[in-house]
């Protein structure tokens, strides 16, 4: 239907991605205290392949709502689904290219930032 429709639903998945922020900024500040400054940064760009690719889909994908809308709907979340896997290529391409980043903090907040999406459910109640 309209962009006000598909409102709350972008706005959910914003918060989503909000929450992975914030996980992954929590989680490079404990890296960065425990284990100094390559491992914080580490685990910070770690934490940001995730979040910058799910941001790109939550913008993209939920732009339209409703059963008039459904081709619509249809490749706007096949679209933002390839742009997300492309996004996560390149940002993975360039951590570990042009970045001097640490293996183990960098999969690790990756994977943490990962979960926290699983559970963003349990925080925020539309």
């Amino acid at each position: 239907m309209t962009h006000s429709l598909a409102g709350p639903y972008r706005r959910a998945a914003l918060k989503g991605v909000l929450l992975q922020g914030i996980v992954a900024l929590v989680a490079a500040v404990i890296v960065l205290v425990g284990w100094g400054v390559q491992a914080g940064m580490s685990a910070l760009v770690g934490g940001f392949a995730i979040v910058l690719p799910n941001l790109v889909f939550a913008l993209y994908s939920f732009r339209f709502v409703g059963a008039s809308k459904a081709n619509q709907v249809y490749d706007s979340l096949k679209r933002g689904k390839g742009l997300k896997f492309l996004l996560t290529i390149c940002m993975f391409a360039l951590a570990f290219k042009h970045l001097s980043v640490m293996a183990l903090p960098f999969f690790c907040c990756y994977i943490l930032v990962m979960f926290s999406q699983w559970l963003a459910p349990i925080f925020f109640n539309h």
